[in-house]
């Protein structure tokens, strides 16, 4: 499944984040917990280069508990510090914060030493769209400073907002990049909504979804919600796949004109109760 998506107004906002990026110390970037790899935009390490870098691994409350950590695990590996995050609880801001500010420690030491006192740590935060940039910004500021919407491209200008006199953010809109040279990118990319449903087949992308499961042994997760059993497989069967998801439309009730089961209808319900956490905590990627 081929998806591409990258709308003009991205191309301005990656311009706006290039002349942006000179003024800040720190670059917060926010990845999906359930797909660190496929939400990390490979630009943000062309345009962070200096920056003091910290992730946030977004959505953690939708992800596996055990796959979270390893990735929290794999960043640290990597030199960057990760933390877990559900951007809608207002209980993790200040350990943020004390992570700003441990992250830029060397940026602050050199501006004592210089005689700048209590020069608040500027923060660019970055991601792709629908990642919940600006619903942590709000939860992080405490008062609604940043537009928020559960699509994306709700976000279309860079906007300071002034935490306290320690931080201050700069949202951006959130930017993909112009090929995705995986097509499984653009596939998890789709499955958490960060491509906009309007250019994707829904119905291809549930079939994705199950093969996906399938292929990865999980039908745990098909059993529980879906109370269907299929068998693994460990090969491309395009009519297997479709007869479990006939299957299971046909058990939720979703029937064309003539009870044919309609996997369209399925699909979309299917996609939902991913989005939303109904089939459980799910990672897809595994650091």
């Amino acid at each position: 499944m081929l998806i591409q998506w990258y709308p003009g107004h991205m191309t301005k906002a990656k311009r706006a984040m290039q002349e942006d990026i000179k003024l800040v110390d720190l670059i917060i970037e926010l990845l999906d917990a359930r797909i660190p790899l496929s939400s990390r935009n490979p630009d943000i390490d062309t345009l962070a280069k200096g920056k003091f870098r910290m992730v946030l691994l977004n959505k953690a409350d939708l992800a596996d508990n055990a796959a979270t950590e390893a990735w929290i695990d794999y960043f640290k590996k990597a030199g960057i510090t990760a933390i877990a995050l559900d951007s809608r609880a207002k209980t993790k801001m200040r350990d943020i914060q004390n992570k700003m500010l441990d992250v830029c420690k060397e940026k602050i030491e050199r501006d004592k030493r210089r005689g700048i006192q209590n020069r608040p740590i500027r923060a660019m935060v970055v991601g792709i769209p629908n990642v919940g940039k600006s619903t942590f910004i709000n939860s992080f500021a405490g008062k609604s400073a940043a537009k928020t919407g559960n699509k994306p491209g709700v976000t279309r200008g860079n906007q300071w907002i002034k935490l306290n006199k320690n931080a201050e953010l700069l949202d951006t809109p959130g930017i993909l990049w112009p090929k995705f040279d995986d097509e499984t990118v653009g596939t998890h990319l789709a499955y958490i909504g960060s491509v906009s449903d309007d250019v994707v087949d829904s119905e291809e992308l549930g079939y994705e979804f199950i093969k996906e499961f399938l292929n990865t042994g999980r039908t745990d997760v098909l059993k529980a919600r879906y109370e269907t059993d299929p068998e693994n497989f460990r090969e491309e069967d395009r009519d297997y796949v479709l007869s479990v998801m006939e299957g299971i439309a046909l058990k939720r009730n979703c029937l064309k004109k003539g009870g044919e089961a309609d996997t369209l209808k399925f699909s979309k319900i299917l996609l939902d109760d991913f989005r939303t956490g109904r089939l459980g905590k799910l990672t897809i990627e595994m650091p």
